[in-house]
């Protein structure tokens, strides 16, 4: 037997021994039940409110939603200038004559007086909603108008920047004040922005996966250390794929609800792709088409 031979052999006995080692002393801990979570049927959650069917984060698409018999919303949240937590996503909002303000840098006054309508067409190319008095919506309002919806929460502000230092608490505050515990879902891209609001809620909320937080549960999928992955997060939301990684394997689903994690997709708006992955075992869609979402489940129950 060669040198580079018995080499090849101590390594892989050393790497069997490490693996049978590690196995022996790291016991995979699912994650406890939230109440947010339990719910023994796919469930679809609307995107904005169902940007597809009515002006994303406005009241009516929220109302148009609900209405079709969505489970709840997944939504973005900001804070304003005067701390005001408001429904929304990107960093700006469009003005309808003279260019684009940013969030943080005004009112909520200021905010509420833009149309959310403006450049909505419906299926006609009709601007059905302009001018409709659909204005920014306060997550306080969306709490007290659906008081039985699980609303999944993305804190969209960046933790470096000043209004990104204060949602965790804002929303905390908002949450313990309304009691709404049981029926949100609280999450970020940013993993320090979720470590920052578990510091006031100590998991007494149920919380969404950050990326690096999707990235260690992949990573550990695909090595031979899955026994090594400790999940710090009750629920999973990704898209069905991430740069050349497909996330929507079977065996990946498998592997995090085996750890009582349930993975909801996003943002699924053909009923070919939705009814794959609910047969692939995914636990929530989340969709730009409630009324497509909807209709499926309907179609699977009858």
């Amino acid at each position: 037997m060669g040198k580079k031979t018995k080499v090849a052999i101590a390594i892989a006995a050393a790497s069997a021994a490490a693996w049978a080692g590690s196995k022996a002393l790291s016991k995979p801990q699912k994650r406890p039940d939230k109440e947010a979570l339990k719910y023994d049927h796919p469930i679809i959650l609307a995107h904005r409110g169902g940007s597809l069917i009515a002006p994303e984060n406005s009241m009516s698409a929220f109302k148009k939603a609900a209405g079709l018999g969505v489970h709840g919303f997944e939504i973005d949240i900001r804070l304003t200038k005067d701390e005001e937590i408001v429904v929304f996503h990107d960093e700006y909002i469009n003005r309808t004559t003279d260019g684009e303000g940013r969030i943080a840098d005004m009112t909520l006054s200021e905010l509420k007086a833009f149309d959310l309508g403006y450049h909505f067409l419906n299926d006609q190319k009709e601007y059905e909603y302009r001018s409709k008095g659909e204005t920014i919506v306060l997550l306080r309002e969306l709490f007290e108008e659906f008081p039985h919806m699980l609303i999944n929460i993305d804190m969209k502000d960046s933790p470096e920047t000043y209004e990104g230092s204060l949602i965790p608490s804002k929303l905390w505050r908002l949450i313990e004040e309304l009691g709404v515990h049981n029926r949100v879902v609280v999450t970020s891209f940013h993993d320090e922005q979720i470590d920052r609001f578990n510091l006031y809620a100590q998991n007494s909320v149920a919380l969404g996966a950050g990326e690096n937080e999707v990235r260690k549960a992949y990573s550990a999928f695909t090595s031979q250390f899955k026994h090594l992955y400790h999940p710090r997060t009750d629920v999973v939301q990704i898209p069905v794929k991430s740069s050349i990684f497909p996330l929507d394997g079977e065996g990946f689903i498998q592997f995090l609800s085996n750890l009582n994690i349930p993975v909801h997709y996003w943002t699924i708006n053909d009923l070919q792709t939705m009814e794959r992955l609910l047969q692939s075992g995914a636990k929530g869609i989340i969709t730009d088409r409630p009324d497509l979402a909807v209709s499926l489940l309907i179609d699977k129950n009858a």
